[in-house]
């Protein structure tokens, strides 16, 4: 994400280099809810890849063109977009961007997505694929609104209505995720299991449909985002396999592979300025 140096925006905006960003001020309502605005301030085209991480990325576009989601099954126009915990390789690709961005926990996900995580499958998904008219009129709504503060505003509101009795992940499943995050994935499935009180095979069920991954690939997942930060700051890529434990430089590089399609040398050499 950009940085938050000042700039010549709105209030509650800030700027960095070609982004003007906005984020709601005191943060969602939701726990496990992230959400900002972003504008390319000029208008030139973006080219960017998509990085898995911790979380699934809700996109609504607000441009006047759609983005472009370039992935193995091919090129697909979308004005909004969600892309699934550790989602393939693939590009977006557009001009001008506008957009509002929610990043959702796997806890968060699960309720508000209103399909099961283990249906997105790795992919990125049109939002209107998702939440049928219900998106398309968020984003009418969010395009008639000059206002950052008020965009924001209207998607917590929508945010919090989709909440409103939906059903919550299960307790054992949210522990285990939390026990993921707080070990950096440096986790053992068994110590999970045994601490839900689980079998080591019904946590992998329970887990599997209500994350989206498996307890190893969530594992392999939240240890990839900390390894993946330290690369794009410039960290050696020998000191960043030990610090995220990974057993050698090799067994790094196999995982970010696996995960992004790159080494970790193209992944350091990625620019932030150029990701909303």
């Amino acid at each position: 994400m950009p940085g938050d140096d000042a700039g010549d925006v709105p209030p509650e905006c800030t700027a960095h280099n070609r982004w003007e960003v906005a984020r709601p001020l005191g943060g969602a309502s939701l726990d496990g809810v992230r959400m900002a605005g972003f504008r390319d301030r000029t208008g030139g085209r973006l080219d960017m890849r998509v990085l898995p991480q911790p979380a699934v990325i809700v996109v609504i576009g607000l441009g006047a063109g759609p983005v472009t989601v370039e992935c193995t099954s091919g090129q697909r126009p979308l004005g909004g977009l969600v892309a699934s915990l550790s989602p393939r390789p693939a590009r977006i690709r557009g001009e001008g961007v506008e957009c509002v961005e929610v990043a959702l926990s796997p806890r968060a996900a699960y309720t508000l997505l209103g399909v099961s995580p283990l249906e997105l499958d790795g992919s990125i998904t049109g939002l209107e694929d998702l939440w049928g008219r219900h998106a398309r009129l968020l984003r009418e709504q969010l395009a008639d609104t000059e206002s950052w503060e008020e965009r924001l505003e209207i998607t917590d509101g929508f945010l919090r209505r989709r909440a409103a009795g939906a059903p919550p992940m299960a307790a054992e499943v949210a522990a285990s995720w939390d026990a993921i995050v707080a070990g950096r994935g440096r986790v053992r499935v068994g110590d999970l299991a045994a601490s839900c009180g689980w079998s080591r095979k019904r946590l992998w069920a329970r887990f599997s449909a209500q994350v989206g991954l498996t307890p190893k690939r969530a594992a392999m997942l939240v240890r990839f985002d900390h390894a993946a930060r330290a690369l794009l700051a410039g960290e050696r890529v020998g000191d960043v396999a030990v610090a995220c434990g990974y057993a050698d430089q090799p067994h790094l590089h196999r995982d970010i592979q696996a995960l992004t399609g790159c080494t970790p040398g193209a992944l350091a050499g990625l620019s932030a300025s150029t990701q909303p």
